[in-house]
């Protein structure tokens, strides 16, 4: 809830009151309703706002002329200033006062001069594109909501290019192009904020002037952080606009600020003056970093260079150990593959025999089987078979022996070489396969004799 200072303060910058106690009892008059006190405020501004009104209504006998017939006052001085910013504000944007922003030993002689150390000065442009959580904070999107209200009201034509960012992003902005921010706070409901964005703002001379030499920020009061920023500025009275720039301890330099409706011609030449007042510690700023990044390019280059005479070195010596270790890997692939071969064929000759072993063990196994070959009689059947060779056999079987027999023949011969293989006869053409291993030779239809090849099995 916000409590009775707040209430006051608010009020007091959206109508620009400088006394407190009065501005205490026009709210106390509306029952501390902060919309309906600003309301009733705004709808009559020429009222008297005193709630208890003076009978007479004009104290002053010798009542100040209109703005526009005033003469032109001089210049604002320079209001020069550490302003300590709310933690809510300096979390909202990058953290700027982390970059480490030192403000040196400000003297004042007639004109300001001042010496500035700034540490950490680097580019982060694109920053918004490549992080979408910064455009999405709060803080920034307040800033783009001000800016959009302000294009629509006043036109895009002629207008300081705010930026849409977070007050501490348009600081850091302002750091890293080694200018001055131009804050403007808008007060929307001041009677003199319309004229002032018109007709000073948005002069094209003027809106220029600001957008070459200036990073520009504006906030509307009403919302959270411009209200924050017009309370660390202590902004009384509206249109209010100030440059500032970076200092340490979570503070900002107040260089200058100018409250009130001004023409453009006196806002540049307050502008002009700060500018050519601080010129000197900008222009510092700027050399010393690029004498900074100089060295730095020289120290990386002279590192590079360094860097590129060791390591072609060490690139020379693993060169030659590479080598020394390649020969040495061949010489044992060499010796390893030797060693295969050799014991390779070994097995293949052990396998060899083994085979010839068993294959004789199988055909003399096989030759048993069989028995005595019959004698020719009605009961006995020629066989002749053909091996994929050319070469013939035959033998005669009783015609009640099975077709394994036939099988078992062949594989007891030496000129069958052939492991998987099937019998098969011509005219007409039939396989003899393992489903008729059981058949007899009469009942297969090969008796009294038969005509068989060895087809081997793919």
């Amino acid at each position: 809830m916000v409590d009775v200072h707040d209430k006051v303060a608010y009020f007091q910058a959206i109508t620009g009151l400088e006394d407190q106690e009065l501005c205490s009892d026009i709210l106390a008059a509306h029952n501390w309703d902060l919309e309906l006190a600003i309301s009733s405020f705004t709808s009559n501004p020429n009222s008297n706002p005193n709630p208890n009104p003076n009978p007479n209504p004009n104290p002053n006998p010798n009542p100040d002329p209109p703005p526009e017939h005033q003469p032109v006052p001089p210049g604002p001085t320079l209001a020069w200033r550490l302003v300590t910013l709310p933690v809510s504000v300096l979390s909202g944007g990058l953290g700027l006062i982390s970059g480490a922003v030192g403000l040196g030993v400000w003297a004042v002689g007639g004109v300001l001069s001042y010496s500035l150390a700034m540490v950490g000065f680097g580019p982060r442009r694109g920053l918004e594109e490549d992080n979408p959580l910064l455009q999405s904070s709060p803080s920034a999107l307040e800033a783009a909501q001000f800016v959009a209200s302000f294009e629509r009201d006043y036109g895009e034509s002629s207008r300081p290019m705010f930026v849409a960012e977070a007050f501490m992003d348009a600081l850091q902005r302002s750091r890293q192009e080694y200018k001055l921010l131009f804050v403007y706070l808008h007060s929307p409901d001041h009677p003199d904020t319309p004229l002032f964005c018109a007709s000073t703002l948005c002069d094209e001379v003027f809106s220029a002037f600001v957008n070459h030499n200036f990073v520009s920020w504006g906030g509307s009061i009403r919302a959270t952080e411009g209200f924050k920023m017009s309370n660390s500025l202590k902004a009384s009275r509206f249109p209010f606009c100030a440059l500032v720039m970076a200092a340490t301890n979570q503070r900002i330099a107040l260089l200058q600020q100018i409250e009130g409706p001004k023409t453009p011609e006196e806002m540049v030449s307050v502008l002009q003056r700060v500018l050519e007042e601080t010129a000197p510690v900008l222009v510092s700023a700027r050399l010393e970093a690029e004498e900074r990044r100089t060295n730095v390019r020289l120290r990386e280059e002279q590192d590079a260079a360094y860097r590129a005479a060791l390591e072609a070195d060490q690139a020379r010596e693993r060169q030659r150990r590479e080598e020394e270790e390649r020969l040495e890997r061949e010489r044992a692939e060499e010796e390893r593959k030797r060693k295969e071969e050799e014991e390779a064929r070994e097995r293949e000759a052990q396998e060899a025999a083994e085979r010839e072993a068993a294959l004789a063990r199988r055909r003399l196994e096989k030759a048993r089987s069989l028995g005595v070959e019959p004698e020719k009689g009605p009961d006995v059947t020629q066989v002749l078979v053909r091996f994929p060779t050319g070469e013939r056999k035959d033998r005669r079987f009783y015609s009640s022996a099975t077709i394994q027999s036939l099988y078992d023949y062949v594989d007891s011969l030496e000129c069958s070489n052939v492991e998987k293989y099937s019998l098969v006869s011509n005219f007409p053409r039939t396989v003899y396969g393992p489903e008729k291993l059981s058949l007899t030779l009469k009942e297969a239809g090969l008796h009294p004799q038969a005509s068989l090849f060895v087809e081997p099995n793919l």
